[in-house]
């Protein structure tokens, strides 16, 4: 199995499927009522990015999968096998919007912010000198992210970084190990922020990132 696949699957328990059932992947639940990421992100707004936009991508891969080899892998693995080929565009797309979404709900958490365990913030420190630095790297990545897409800190080999990536992609394809994500398309804050998508950033990073996730994620690398 391919390393990323097998860290991806099990990091932090974020990903599930029924083999058994007609629709073999299935919504992941939220970790958290729709209501506990307020005043930064509103009950209104989480459960339409759930319930419309996460559900849609689920629903429609299960559309697309019936019937052939992709129902038979987990969703790590379609999004490797889709990435880049033309052909499979559409399963891509909705795979890969299914795996982001899943993983970045555990990337906010109602008692987020604050400071990072004392094993994760030695390799902050390390990457980025201190916190704040990684923060403000963060910060632009998702505000300067051009359009829709997203914003991840990662374990690239050995090292720790923040990369954007456009629309659906993920850092999976590029073959490095996303620790935590900002999800910066318009239907994440919108409704509560319009415009001010920075407005949004800042106030993720400093109520509601989730450091024990990211720590999590490093550990099981």
């Amino acid at each position: 199995m391919d390393t990323r696949t097998s860290a991806a699957e099990t990091a932090a328990g974020v990903f599930s499927r029924d083999r058994s059932a007609a629709n073999p992947f299935v919504l992941q639940p939220l970790p958290y009522a729709e209501s506990a990421l307020e005043p930064v992100i509103s009950a209104r707004t989480l459960r339409l990015h759930y319930g419309k936009h996460y559900e849609g991508y689920v629903e429609a891969l299960n559309e697309l999968v019936a019937g052939t080899p992709f129902a038979d892998m987990s969703l790590t693995q379609i999004v490797l096998s889709t990435a880049k080929e033309p052909e499979y565009a559409t399963v891509f797309h909705n795979a890969a919007q299914a795996w982001n979404h899943a993983f970045y709900w555990r990337s906010l958490s109602p008692t987020g912010g604050g400071f990072p365990s004392h094993a994760l913030k030695l390799r902050i420190d390390s990457a980025f000198g201190h916190l704040e630095a990684l923060k403000e790297e963060l910060s632009i990545a998702a505000t300067m992210q051009f359009g829709s897409g997203w914003a991840w800190l990662v374990l690239d080999g050995a090292k720790l970084r923040v990369v954007k990536t456009d629309n659906e992609e993920n850092p999976l394809i590029a073959d490095m190990k996303p620790l935590l994500a900002i999800d910066v398309w318009e239907h994440a804050y919108y409704l509560d922020y319009q415009n001010r998508r920075a407005d949004h950033v800042h106030k993720v990073l400093d109520k509601l990132i989730n450091w024990d996730f990211a720590a999590e994620n490093l550990g099981a690398a």
